[in-house]
Formats: C-alpha cells, sequence, structure tokens
C-alpha cells in the first residue's frame, strides 16, 4: 500500500481523518487476502518512517520531532499490544527535548532486529546488518528486543 502526502504541516487532523480510513481499509483487504490464500503467518507487514512528530502545534499542524509510532501485521505478530515504551508526557519530563519534540524510548534498531529474525537472520549477524543494535540490545539475548514477534 502506498499512500503519499503524510507531510502534514498544516491541517493536521482533516487531513488524517480524511486518509486514515483509506489505509485502514487497504490493510484489512490485504490481511483478510493474506488469509484467504493461506499465508497469513508467512507474511508480516510493517510501517516506518525517517522522522516523527512534535507534540505540539505549530498553528495547524506540527513540525518534524524525533519519535514515532509504526503499524506492524501477521499472523506471527503478538497483537492487541504497544510495544516499546510511551513517554510521560508532563512538564520536566527529562525526555521533552522542547517545542514538543521527545527523546524516543524505543530505538528503531530493536524494532528492526525483531523483524530481522523473523526474516531468518541470524542473532550473530545482527550487529552487522544493524550496527548500532548493540548499544539497545544483546544479540544473545534469548530473548527478542521487544517481543512483538513469533519466531
Amino acid at each position: 500500500i502506498t499512500v503519499g502526502g503524510w507531510d502534514h504541516h498544516d491541517d493536521v487532523l482533516p487531513n488524517q481523518a480524511a486518509m486514515l480510513p483509506m489505509v485502514s481499509a487497504g490493510l484489512l483487504e490485504f490481511r483478510n487476502a493474506l488469509r484467504e490464500l493461506a499465508i497469513l503467518d508467512a507474511v508480516t507487514t510493517f510501517t516506518t518512517s525517517d522522522f516523527g512528530r512534535t507534540l505540539t502545534s505549530n498553528g495547524k499542524g506540527s513540525d518534524h520531532g524525533w519519535g514515532g509510532h509504526h503499524i506492524i501485521m501477521g499472523g506471527s505478530v503478538n497483537g492487541g499490544a504497544f510495544y516499546g515504551d510511551y513517554p510521560e508526557i508532563s512538564p520536566g519530563n527529562p525526555l521533552d527535548l522542547g517545542r514538543g519534540i521527545y527523546a524516543p524510548t524505543t530505538s528503531v534498531d530493536e524494532y528492526f532486529a525483531e523483524l530481522a529474525r523473523w526474516f531468518g537472520v541470524p542473532a550473530s549477524d545482527l550487529p552487522r546488518v544493524l550496527p548500532n543494535v548493540t548499544r539497545f540490545y544483546s544479540p544473545q539475548s534469548a530473548e527478542l528486543p521487544l517481543g512483538m514477534l513469533r519466531l
């Protein structure tokens, strides 16, 4: 699914209200097709982005920020949960860097490491695939970084 036009510096609420139902319908149709073909357990669908959004408004939208949220779905996903830690939104929080920008609490390296393991990358090769992964996760661990997938 490719749906462009998400760089909402203006009119973020009406734009998302119009666009999110298209994404939801597309993902549902895709999931139903995977189920019908009996390959739901063999496919993991995920989103990614190179930036997030600020939590404060710049008028009618938001500016580029650091953290973000992602969607992951498939038969091997431990669904119905949020993975990672959502920061407490409060004055004085050390993760608050100002202007509505919060430091991420979960590294994208952890997210991708788990996906890489699901794709069959040996744990010992994770540092080669994701050079910064050892700053956030030990590939020698018996546990997956976030616990969102069943291998």
